[in-house]
């Protein structure tokens, strides 16, 4: 029977205060750089709780927009979010240095994560403010996205991400967070969801419809309310699928 490796990762250094918990249970992590949330404090905290874990460090920019915690489009000019972006990652990577940690990947957040999938020319700046980094880590994004097919061209190494706990809309967007069941909460749908994709390359949308979609990073949000009792689940049920958690 074939036996799947996959990466799980989370976004912390949010303000949520569970990464102790969290961090044992995953092997990638997405730290907040102070766009939506985080400070070079809570950055150094969360760094040393990945080392200690043995747990895959990487960045987590946004756009400038703490009071929206970055989940709010922004109509800004490209250099201001490119100076922007810039400067969260510039304050992350003084970080690593200081803790003598390398850096994995690069994985945008929010509502900059969603814009850059589907708008080539976001992509592009994006990928322009990062591109300094691109021959020594991975960039997580969507599958058959803008910034995927962008991030190809200009040689970035590229792993394709999907959520374990929030639904989909048939085009692969994810359902806006204003609407029901948007977030999936109980671990035994969490399980299913991932197994179908991981399995099948594919999931049930909220419409019921059947869409193919490959991934090697899985997240479940850190600040999904049951994030530690869907990573408990997980840990416990996946192998019964033949499903392994891998810390590369």
């Amino acid at each position: 029977m074939k036996v799947y490796n996959i990466d799980i990762n989370c976004d912390v250094g949010e303000g949520i205060g569970n990464e102790a918990e969290l961090l044992p249970l995953i092997s990638s992590c997405n730290i907040a750089c102070g766009g939506h949330a985080g400070d070079i404090e809570t950055i150094t905290k969360v760094v040393r709780l990945a080392k200690e874990n043995k747990v895959k460090i990487g960045a987590h920019p946004s756009y400038p927009d703490t009071k929206n915690f970055g989940r709010v489009s922004m109509d800004i000019p490209s250099d201001v979010l490119i100076k922007s972006i810039q400067q969260q990652m510039e304050d992350f990577t003084s970080v690593l240095k200081k803790e003598n940690v390398g850096m994995h990947h690069i994985k945008p957040h929010g509502a900059l994560y969603n814009d850059v999938a589907k708008d080539a020319g976001l992509a592009k700046v994006f990928l322009k403010s990062i591109e300094i980094y691109k021959d020594n880590i991975f960039l997580y994004v969507p599958y058959n996205s803008m910034i995927e097919f962008e991030g190809l061209k200009q040689n970035f190494r590229i792993k394709n991400e999907a959520f374990g706990d929030r639904n989909y809309n048939k085009d692969l967007s994810l359902m806006s967070r204003k609407f029901p069941k948007s977030v999936i909460e109980k671990p035994e749908e969490v399980l299913a969801h991932l197994v179908s994709i991981v399995k099948e390359k594919q999931l049930i949308a909220h419409d019921g419809s059947v869409v193919k979609l490959k991934a090697s990073t899985y997240c479940i949000h850190g600040d999904t309310p049951s994030a530690l009792q869907i990573l408990t689940y997980l840990t416990k049920e996946l192998p019964q699928h033949n499903i392994f958690i891998k810390r590369e």
